[in-house]
């Protein structure tokens, strides 16, 4: 029995996408550096949304093999709706990964997770020997918090506990983020809830201070990580 897709088939992006001029030229460059064979890792954000089309054009007219791991589920039904073949981390590791972020500071380090799945795109960075973080120039800042919280991925179970540990470790302000289109918390792509933090000062030693709280998952800290910034224009 051969399923119906037409729901994937005519998934669009939730959003705007802002810049999106400058985004489908950065896109188009990452796409261009696809190899046959290739196996990418894909995070999450409007930016490798538009690459993933770049690739299945690629893939199109120059019959390119290539596999993405996703980060998402929506990473995931947007290659299915264009026929691009996805494998996982079980089966394989990435050549190289590109993913966005939503702080760089001027050491490269990150804030990401406004999409809740920062527990993946941590693992596929780590899982890769190359990565390019693809931003446009707002996403510039002098220090990381500047304009978004860090977002920590927590299990529901240990909200209590990893809020009061948080306020220990120095936080200003912990919120449970809310959902827009449902009743209730947002749930990660591991069905856990997310704290939007802020801290004073983004110390060095945060992200494993906040790695190392029983009840969190992941946080959106990427500090001190090998990464290719990007910039779309």
């Amino acid at each position: 029995m051969k399923w119906d897709n037409q729901l994937i088939n005519h998934l669009q992006w939730s959003n705007a996408i802002i810049n999106r001029e400058g985004k489908e030229i950065v896109a188009q460059e990452i796409a261009a550096m696809a190899k046959d064979g290739d196996v990418i890792g894909a995070g999450s954000g409007s930016t490798v949304y538009l690459t993933l089309f770049a690739l299945a054009e690629r893939i199109r007219k120059e019959s390119l093999h290539i596999e993405v791991i996703p980060a998402s589920a929506e990473i995931s039904m947007t290659c299915m709706q264009l026929g691009i073949p996805q494998t996982t981390l079980w089966n394989k590791r990435p050549d190289w990964v590109f993913d966005g972020a939503d702080e760089v500071d001027p050491e490269k380090s990150l804030i990401k997770g406004r999409g809740g799945a920062m527990f993946k795109e941590k693992l596929l960075i780590k899982s890769s020997s190359k990565s390019f973080i693809i931003i446009d120039d707002t996403k510039l800042v002098d220090h990381l918090g500047s304009h978004f919280p860090i977002p920590v991925e927590v299990f529901p179970g240990a909200l209590t506990f990893v809020e009061s540990e948080m306020q220990r470790l120095g936080a200003s302000d912990v919120k449970l983020r809310l959902a827009g289109g449902k009743d209730g918390p947002v749930l990660t792509e591991n069905g856990n809830f997310i704290f939007d933090t802020r801290f004073s000062y983004v110390d060095p030693s945060l992200e494993q201070n906040l790695k190392a709280i029983t009840g969190v998952i992941e946080s959106g800290l990427f500090i001190g990580y090998d990464v290719e910034i990007v910039v779309a224009k």
